[in-house]
């Protein structure tokens, strides 16, 4: 929510100019829904420590000082800042591969990749580049996610039936759970399938039930989203009053009451070596993923977000969890949701919700003793099911096989070979079809429409053109992928054609021309001009031509640069047909009539 005003100090520390504008009823706003979004957190914040192998209260540990950062710094009013599902599996498959077994040791190496990836999302945002986000396409983004939901909800099933399966891919876990579903612990399973079972219906069935008692629509929608809290509460009686933990259940145990001792983490130069891959990725999945959530509620508002801005917030946010002993952070959709449907205002909603993780950590820990992981488990299933989508599938088949082929391989790769390959996949597919899209541009033969100065496909509308001249209009940037092909079509247009006399070059679509592209115009202007054709170029745009007008292109261009299409038409043709004729000079000339 940065004004576009905003500058100086204000725009490296927004605080200091949505600050100003703070009131009384902003207030209001930020703590009512600091309340509810606390409320929620709590068990999330667990659950997502569990989800990434370590203890709880790490996630409690990530949900507070990240919240106080991205406060002065982040430009959302909305956007939830903590441990979110795909990070937390993401941290875990990296923590997973370095093979630790002391538990001290996964801690540190977890806080590790949040100084890692703090330190990539700072260096991102002082080299302003938020711009490479753009790298990794909706398609293959949807399909990750889509993916990585699958392999959690998969993953967290042992934590439902009480048995031991580990693994990273589908097939590994799939392989474990079956291997050990003998150990089938059914007081567990009775406690788990009951929290799910509650979970999903809670999502549904409690917002009418809270309508039928009377609240209204708006309240009923926020209270039905304390849904996990009532498992909490609920599951934790039932396993304190039934002895759970004596008959085997597998509880969260001693939560270290207190604030986190803050301190610089003791960093292990050959364990950050082996992290540093893995926390560029997260950083890459976490940028987007906070990004598209905060543009998405900006949008409802009529607010901006600032990008580059956002990598700053989000760096300083994963440091101050690493401070604190917390885990990778970043903006998570479903708490963001909450915190936009709850009212708040401005970021200083995330500052008193940080207060309240605080408060929890506090006085509520020991009453966390008795809550069972299978609670924990079933609200990490019922929140990442939703980010399950098979309909991508069917719909990028509809639209683009390219595209397709792009999330398919991405979820394959993600459930068959782990989150890394799959999000590597994601960004390396992402770019080669950006690639292979733009090295083969779409370049359209186009006539004058009759009664108009427009130019359309000649394969597409009834226009009208002449033999001595063909017009190419070019639906794409010029650069060093698709230079050579641009050569190759117009020479394979104009050989045996021995009519021709000029082509003319539309350039309406033509934002850039690299030097690669710059080297094969030339090349093209030569060979046309030894075959006694006349190269000429219209409608470039300014930018553009700016930048030609520094080489020697235009000093040996064989023809024109024409303001218009339609001034080129009527200057090499010597005739108009259209409703500027009389302004151009006519003669007899030939006019075909393309169908």
């Amino acid at each position: 929510m940065i004004s576009p005003n905003a500058s100086g100090l204000a725009r490296i520390l927004p605080i200091l100019d949505w600050g100003r504008r703070y009131n009384r009823v902003s207030l209001s706003s930020d703590l009512i829904a600091a309340v509810i979004v606390t409320i929620m957190l709590i068990p999330q914040s667990l659950a997502y420590a569990l989800l990434a192998g370590l203890p709880p209260h790490m996630g409690l540990y990530a949900s507070m000082l990240p919240l106080l950062a991205y406060a002065l710094f982040g430009t959302s009013s909305a956007l939830a800042v903590g441990p979110v599902a795909v990070v937390s599996l993401m941290s875990a498959a990296a923590v997973g591969a370095l093979g630790l077994s002391d538990s001290a040791q996964i801690a540190m190496a977890a806080i590790t990749l949040a100084v890692l990836s703090g330190a990539v999302l700072l260096i991102m945002g002082a080299l302003r580049l938020g711009f490479l986000a753009n790298f990794l396409s909706h398609p293959v983004i949807a399909g990750f996610i889509t993916a990585s939901g699958l392999l959690i909800a998969v993953s967290q099933l042992r934590h439902i039936l009480g048995v031991e399966a580990a693994g990273h891919t589908l097939t590994e876990l799939l392989v474990a759970l079956a291997q050990n579903i003998g150990q089938l612990h059914l007081p567990t399973l009775a406690i788990g399938a009951a929290a799910l079972g509650f979970l999903f219906w809670s999502r549904k069935g409690l917002k009418p039930l809270l309508q039928r008692a009377g609240l209204s629509a708006n309240a009923a929608g926020i209270a039905a989203k304390t849904g996990p809290v009532i498992a909490v509460i609920g599951t934790t009686l039932a396993s304190y009053l039934l002895g759970l933990e004596a008959a085997g259940v597998a509880v969260v145990g001693q939560i270290p009451a207190g604030l986190p001792p803050l301190a610089v983490p003791d960093l292990d130069f050959a364990m950050m070596q082996s992290l540093l891959g893995p926390a560029i990725l997260i950083s890459i999945i976490g940028f987007v993923e906070s990004v598209s959530v905060a543009q998405t509620f900006a949008a409802r508002r009529r607010e901006r977000i600032a990008p580059n801005q956002e990598l700053i917030a989000l760096g300083v946010a994963n440091l101050s969890s690493a401070a604190a002993g917390g885990l990778a952070v970043t903006g998570g959709f479903s708490r963001s949701v909450v915190n936009y449907d709850a009212g708040a205002a401005t970021p200083a909603a995330g500052a008193y919700t940080a207060v309240g993780i605080a408060l929890a950590t506090l006085l509520l820990t020991p009453l966390l003793y008795f809550l069972p992981k299978a609670t924990l488990a079933a609200t990490i299933i019922v929140a990442v099911l939703s980010l399950v989508d098979f309909s991508i599938l069917r719909r990028a088949w509809g639209y683009s096989r390219a595209d397709f082929a792009a999330v398919a391989a991405t979820m394959l790769l993600t459930l068959g070979f782990g989150v890394e390959a799959g999000v590597s996949a994601g960004v390396g597919l992402s770019i080669l079809l950006h690639l292979y899209k733009t090295s083969r541009p779409h370049v359209a033969e186009v006539g004058l429409v009759e009664g108009s100065e427009h130019f359309r496909n000649i394969n597409r509308h009834q226009v009208t053109t002449t033999p001595s001249t063909v017009a190419l209009r070019i639906d794409e940037s010029l650069y060093f992928a698709n230079a050579r092909y641009l050569e190759s079509l117009i020479l394979a247009r104009v050989v045996g054609d021995d009519q021709l006399r000029h082509v003319v070059l539309m350039c309406s679509a033509i934002n850039e021309i690299d030097f690669s592209a710059l080297e094969s115009l030339e090349a093209i202007n030569a060979q046309l001009k030894d075959m006694g054709i006349s190269l000429h170029l219209s409608e470039v745009k300014g930018p553009v031509m700016d930048r030609l007008e520094r080489s020697h292109f235009l000093e040996e261009l064989s023809g024109q640069v024409f303001l218009s299409q339609y001034d080129a038409f009527c200057e090499l043709n010597g005739v108009c047909v259209g409703p500027r004729a009389e302004d151009h000079a006519t003669a007899p000339g030939k006019l075909h009539i393309a169908q």
